[in-house]
């Protein structure tokens, strides 16, 4: 029987530890092995230029330390060059709609390259938080029979303000109201962390605390706060996503 194509993981971290515990979190929550998987680190050289989306089952972006709000002026040469990469990439997915899905750094960049405003307006902290399923959402196939609202870990400085033009909006919450949007019927983002645990949110604190996600001194009351409630229904979205598309 011939095997599917493998799915792509594209990391943006720096940081080993974290870059390395994301990817265990993908393929743990993603009922995925490493074998199932091609994983490309992409912080220091960026996309490679033959990289051919249409070799993969799906790709999956996880998150990073870049902002896309941040002035141009101020960028790195790497980040413009991921920046214009993911750009290029992107335009393949969506005029195909090839299976994506963005986590956090994957939502902006996605929200980024259909035109949508980003910026810091609606930044969370890092916390568990209770999102809602829009009536949208509710007929999605990574989210039908779930319950209405749904706890997941998230933290992010920046945003996108709407919902993409073209874009279908599946889960909305308090204080950032574009969480989960779906650009055709294969393309899809979030601004939470679907393989995110509260062993791997701890970390991320350790590793982030002078990076501006929060005040340092809130850290060892985050990492309470990130253990209180566990995620199924965030992660679930993962596995549904990997079922789905990898076969």
């Amino acid at each position: 029987m011939k095997m599917p194509s493998p799915v792509l993981i594209l990391q943006l971290r720096p940081e080993d530890a974290v870059a390395n515990s994301e990817y265990a979190c993908l393929l743990k929550y993603g009922s995925l092995q490493p074998e199932d998987t091609h994983r490309i680190r992409i912080e220091q050289a960026g996309i490679p230029d033959d990289l051919d989306p249409l070799d993969y089952s799906a790709i999956i972006v996880g998150g990073s330390p870049f902002d896309i709000s941040t002035p141009e002026s101020e960028k790195s040469d790497i980040q413009h060059k991921i920046e214009a990469d993911f750009n290029r990439l992107l335009h393949q997915i969506v005029t195909q709609d090839l299976p994506f899905l963005g986590a956090c750094s994957g939502n902006g960049l996605l929200g980024s390259y259909l035109g949508a405003k980003i910026t810091r307006e609606y930044g969370e902290t890092t916390s568990c938080v209770t999102l809602e399923i829009t009536e949208d959402g509710k007929k999605d196939k990574l989210l039908k029979g779930f319950p209405d609202h749904i706890d997941v870990l998230l933290g992010h400085k920046e945003a996108v303000d709407t919902t993409p033009d073209k874009a279908t909006l599946l889960m909305t919450g308090t204080d950032c109201p574009v969480q989960m949007f779906r650009v055709g019927q294969n393309v899809y983002a979030t601004q939470f962390h679907p393989e995110g645990d509260a062993e791997e949110f701890k970390l991320r604190i350790d590793i982030y605390r002078n990076h501006g996600y929060f005040e340092p001194h809130e850290a060892d009351a985050l990492k309470e706060n990130v253990s209180a409630k566990p995620t199924p229904y965030a992660q679930e979205i993962l596995r549904r996503f990997v079922e789905y598309y990898y076969q």
